[in-house]
């Protein structure tokens, strides 16, 4: 079951929301699997620091997080991945780890990924691993109002940067080929 507290906000709020039971799923890309829900479409939600405050990300669970262009976009220059034992107690009806992407009612400014806000429908964690929420974008929108943000995203299939290559080994050069690069004047 949803956490009471997103639930009680939810039925008052007379938006469309339907509640399932699935099998435990500890990260959005299993509650996708588990729902059989595009990745695109299930919200991955990630507490950070932003300035000593925490903050939410609200993201599609198939993104990364870039964090120096995020960074850059929320024009700070500190900025991390908040602490587990900082933030539980701020979700008093959630496990950690499941928290819906509901900021407004644990008192934390939302950040949004605009490539979330592009889908019809979401699904996200409802206080549980073992309870999710799907719901109309635009309803979630309208009850969250986040602060929507285009960039501090990676998406999928996106190039990894040079540096992320493996570099491949090099070997030492033969006798032969130091002849050949002495005789062409290397």
């Amino acid at each position: 079951m949803p956490g009471k507290q997103l639930k009680a906000f939810l039925e008052k709020s007379g938006a469309d929301f339907i509640a399932l039971t699935h099998p435990p799923a500890y990260t959005a890309q299993q509650l996708a699997h588990h729902g059989r829900i595009p990745g695109d479409r299930v919200a991955k939600t990630v507490i950070i620091e932003l300035d000593g405050k925490m903050a939410m990300l609200v993201m599609p669970s198939t993104w990364r997080i870039h964090w120096d262009r995020l960074s850059d976009v929320l024009e700070t220059d500190f900025l991390e991945l908040a602490d587990e034992m900082e933030f539980k107690d701020r979700f008093p009806d959630c496990e950690v780890g499941a928290m819906p992407p509901f900021g407004n009612l644990f008192g934390m400014v939302v950040y949004c990924s605009e490539a979330l806000t592009r889908q019809p429908d979401i699904a996200f964690a409802a206080g549980s691993h073992e309870s999710s929420i799907h719901m109309k974008t635009e309803d979630f929108l309208a009850l969250v109002d986040p602060v929507v943000i285009e960039k501090g995203f990676i998406r999928p299939g996106a190039r990894k940067p040079a540096w992320m290559h493996k570099r491949q080994k090099t070997t030492a050069p033969s006798e032969e080929q130091i002849e050949r690069w002495e005789l062409a004047g290397y």
